[in-house]
């Protein structure tokens, strides 16, 4: 099996060894990480070493990363909005119901599935998620970008790492929200009582959220958010923890909502730095017609407006 060599000389800091590797090469996940050291691809002054191996000063780190398996993934000839391609990225507008990557319950029809047809993507993610670089969720909307080389894919991950790049949403939520704006700093983890949600944990991982109000209707609000950090569910599990779930949302919403396809999410701003030009990119696209016709509807019983 051929691999790649990654090296790093510990300087000043100390701790987990999959955790350093993981921050210094933002490109691979954690869990990634972590499987190396399981399969001994790992180590620390030329000794394989555990995943409880705290790392010191001086300490010299090289990690033998397995080259990606051939992709059997099934390419499928599946229409893409494409809002832009060139030899290294390709910046997608997801519609609402598609699934970006291939996982149990859904092993095509993805976005990956018909990303493979169009065009060659990244390997760093392996069979499953190669090229995606960032994920939003099935029954969110919007701009995502993809990486088509591995070289693309690292520029692009650090960006998202260093929280350089840009990434606004719209959103409808339940109730009237008071404030104009605000920012909800509240750590998430996966939730125990329920594997398949995400909620706020005080030992979870530092997620960040601005929100700003754009318009309020009688019994609910439309607001832009920025994300500063990028965890799983996170503007949902966010808006949900200050009383205001999104509307249509089947996982975190009331029972008693809108009717849509889902929850009204969509990432409808995108901006980045070309990982080979450095020109800073920033794409737009509007709601999609269902979210549209709904805020038509609800305009009808709209509050005040301040967009």
């Amino acid at each position: 099996m051929s691999t790649t060599e990654l090296t790093l000389t510990i300087t000043t800091e100390s701790g987990r060894i999959d955790k350093v590797i993981s921050d210094h090469f933002s490109a691979y996940s954690r869990s990634q990480v972590q499987h190396w050291l399981k399969a001994e691809l790992v180590q620390v002054n030329d000794a394989v070493v555990k995943a409880k191996y705290k790392v010191v000063p001086n300490d010299r780190i090289k990690v033998a990363v397995p080259e990606p398996i051939h992709l059997d993934v099934v390419a499928q000839n599946i229409p893409l909005d494409i809002v832009y391609e060139d030899n290294d990225v390709v910046v997608v507008n997801k519609p609402q119901g598609m699934v970006v990557h291939p996982a149990a319950g859904h092993p095509d029809g993805t976005l990956v599935n018909a990303l493979l047809y169009h065009c060659e993507l990244s390997s760093i993610n392996g069979v499953i998620r190669p090229g995606i670089v960032h994920r939003i969720d099935k029954d969110t909307s919007g701009l995502l970008m993809v990486a088509k080389n591995d070289q693309a894919h690292l520029s692009l991950a650090a960006q998202l790492k260093a929280k350089t790049t840009i990434r606004e949403y719209i959103a409808l939520v339940h109730g009237a929200i008071k404030e104009e704006q605000g920012t909800i700093d509240a750590p998430i983890a996966r939730a125990k009582n329920d594997r398949k949600k995400q909620a706020v944990v005080s030992t979870g991982k530092h997620a960040v959220t601005h929100f700003t109000v754009l318009e309020r209707f009688e019994n609910y609000t439309l607001v832009k958010c920025i994300l500063e950090t990028g965890r799983t569910h996170q503007i949902r599990v966010h808006m949900k923890y200050i009383g205001h779930p999104l509307a249509g949302d089947p996982l975190y919403g009331p029972k008693k909502t809108l009717k849509g396809n889902g929850q009204f999410l969509h990432a409808a701003k995108l901006g980045f730095r070309h990982p080979t030009t450095d020109k800073l990119m920033v794409f737009e696209r509007p709601i999609p017609e269902i979210f549209q016709q709904t805020l038509t509807k609800l305009r009808q019983t709209k509050l005040d407006r301040t967009r």
